[in-house]
């Protein structure tokens, strides 16, 4: 019997063998590449690929080797586009991404729409980032702050994408998807719900709490310490405390910012009810315009792939590539595609960087639908 030594030693002239098959065969990728910037050719064929993989496939002796061999197939072919998409980028014929890039935002007699209402903390994620001198009003949801957009009745709009223990804001990545409106900021603000209510009202008097569905999720533990309290879903958590001083009845309470509490004249009956101290959430601002500031370090992306084995981790393998370190990734269902998804996801850079021109071509080429949400920075304010 052959020793484990003889056999190692085998294996590693094998892998120098293999090593140096590689190289040769991206070097002849790379011609591949330049034959296809001088024809104008894209880089990913799908179906010369395919049968490509059945053609090695075959070669191989049983059905193991065959499903190895394949998938190994599948990774060269992978590096030979990524190669194919760098040497394009190196020869300047990438071609340029449909964002302008601008010295700083024109706020100067700008309006700003936030939903909700007074005392909401969209409107505290509003004055953080552009301050309290300025024209803005709010709208009631989500959709009519993106439509109010669209029309052209607010330069830019304030929404919540994220709470750092409930989780991303669904609605609002849909409705990014929706319209034709673009990241140009972040802000990160701290969430302190407070229980509020008109006065006479006490824990004891409670019967139903409103607040916005990330605020009940966000204080889950308390209310779950008042079962019998009913959970009433409104449209944002100041809308929870007017609607508790318009109704004025003391077994209504509302799941506020200390804040809104004050802006409509609530008492505060608890404070710190969130389950986490350290609870956040992050709001963009958005504008109708693709454009992006010099100091932007967030890329805010979302795409469909195609609904087959393997094809997300192909694609995820460009950020990896280009050296991009990806901070979120989440998903969605895809209306009217059952069991199809389309994912959401953040990674670090700035779009006048040549890696990622690089992983955002491979993206456009190898995805259903790609589509760039924005490039921004948080607020230092």
């Amino acid at each position: 019997m052959i020793s484990l030594e003889e056999i190692r030693k085998n294996l590693d002239e094998i892998d120098s063998e293999i090593v140096a098959l590689y190289e040769k065969r991206m070097q002849l990728c790379k011609e591949v590449a330049e034959y296809k910037i001088a024809t104008g050719k894209k880089v990913f064929d799908k179906e010369r690929e395919n049968q490509k993989l059945a053609a090695v496939s075959e070669l191989a002796s049983n059905a193991f080797n065959r499903k190895g061999i394949k998938e190994l197939f599948e990774q060269l072919m992978a590096m030979s586009r990524k190669l194919q998409y760098q040497e394009i980028a190196r020869k300047g014929t990438s071609g340029r991404l449909p964002f302008i890039r601008v010295e700083e935002l024109d706020t100067k007699g700008a309006r700003i729409v936030f939903p909700g209402t007074e005392g909401a903390y969209t409107q505290a994620a509003m004055q953080k980032y552009f301050g309290e001198d300025i024209n803005s009003f709010h709208v009631r949801t989500f959709r009519e702050a993106m439509e109010a957009m669209e029309e052209g009745t607010a330069d830019f709009a304030v929404l919540p994408i994220e709470n750092s223990s409930a989780g991303g804001v669904n609605e609002v990545n849909d409705l990014l998807v929706a319209y034709e409106n673009y990241i140009v900021g972040e802000v990160v603000l701290p969430i302190e719900h407070t229980l509020s209510g008109i006065k006479g009202t006490d824990l004891e008097t409670i019967e139903a709490v409103y607040s916005h569905p990330q605020g009940l999720m966000q204080c889950e533990h308390f209310l779950d310490e008042h079962r019998n309290w009913q959970q009433i879903s409104v449209a944002n958590t100041a809308i929870a405390a007017e609607r508790v001083l318009s109704e004025q009845d003391i077994h209504k309470a509302a799941i506020c910012s200390a804040y809104a509490a004050k802006v409509h004249g609530l008492e505060i009956l608890k404070e710190h009810v969130n389950d986490e101290d350290n609870n956040s959430t992050r709001f963009i601002v958005i504008t109708n315009q693709k454009i992006f500031l010099p100091d932007a370090d967030k890329i805010s992306i979302c795409f469909e792939v195609p609904h087959e084995s393997g094809s997300l981790y192909h694609i995820l393998s460009h950020f990896i590539y280009n050296d991009l370190n990806m901070t979120k990734i989440e998903s969605r269902p895809v209306e009217g595609k059952t069991w199809e998804y389309r994912f959401f996801i953040d990674f670090e850079g700035n779009l006048a960087d040549s890696a990622v021109k690089n992983a955002i071509r491979g993206l456009r080429e190898e995805t259903r639908t790609l589509k760039i949400l924005g490039n921004y920075a948080e607020a230092v304010r």
